[in-house]
């Protein structure tokens, strides 16, 4: 029964954590807010991560070992259907791009709360962050860029990673909650075009996102230069 307590303890301070630290980011986020959020004393936080960048970790990392799992057994499933063949651009965006938007529609797997959480740290990283998440993610990263490597033969491979480097900023600006669209006031968009649509969001940047992969090469100015 104490083994109970102590777990459901844990996970109401990881989700007292979740919810602030995607509400008023991690720099904006105080102890003493969770510890009134997940209704416990800062005894219990210390006793269970130890400090609120052990904390922070934790909370990413409950949500981001299955999702990374996940990429990877789509991947490899992908990749056995395939037999050796490339996979087509579109099955590699949906493979990375598409399992993390499907999560909003999950609440055991943190939702829509997570999946905002997760927007706003990779648009405002702190140090620890950037570095912990990058270490989170190389193993999946380096999988989904080797097969877009693949898949694209005629793409230059600096150019791929600057292209998913691009996918992966669209992505985080879209999900992190940010309303830009009510700042460009001229534009006027209908109700059922708001960004909490995510219905609507999902397969408007799924599309975005491959029309930039599958975009024209760049011509670069000191290239022309180089060539005279």
């Amino acid at each position: 029964m104490a083994e109970v307590r102590t777990n459901d303890t844990r996970e109401r301070i990881l989700d007292a954590g979740e919810r602030l630290f995607m509400a008023h980011g991690y720099e904006g986020t105080s102890m003493r807010q969770i510890t009134g959020e997940a209704g416990v004393n800062l005894a219990a936080v210390n006793y269970h991560f130890g400090s609120k960048e052990a904390l922070m970790q934790e909370v990413f990392r409950r949500r981001l070992d299955w999702l990374n799992e996940e990429r990877m057994r789509v991947l490899d499933e992908m990749e056995a259907d395939a037999a050796g063949k490339p996979l087509k651009p579109s099955q590699i965006v949906d493979g990375f791009f598409g399992t993390l938007l499907r999560m909003a529609d999950d609440e055991k797997r943190g939702g829509v709360t997570f999946l905002r959480l997760l927007g706003r740290t990779l648009t405002e990283p702190s140090e620890f962050i950037r570095a912990f998440l990058a270490h989170e993610y190389q193993t999946v990263m380096d999988r989904y860029k080797e097969a877009l490597f693949k898949a694209l033969p005629e793409v230059p491979k600096a150019e791929i990673v600057w292209r998913f480097h691009f996918m992966l900023g669209a992505t985080s600006y879209a999900i992190a909650g940010t309303d830009a669209l009510r700042l460009v006031t001229d534009w006027q968009i209908e109700e059922e075009d708001s960004t909490d649509r995510l219905d609507r969001l999902v397969p408007r940047l799924m599309s975005f996102l491959l029309g930039g992969l599958r975009s024209p090469l760049p011509q670069f100015s000191d290239a022309a230069a180089d060539s005279n």
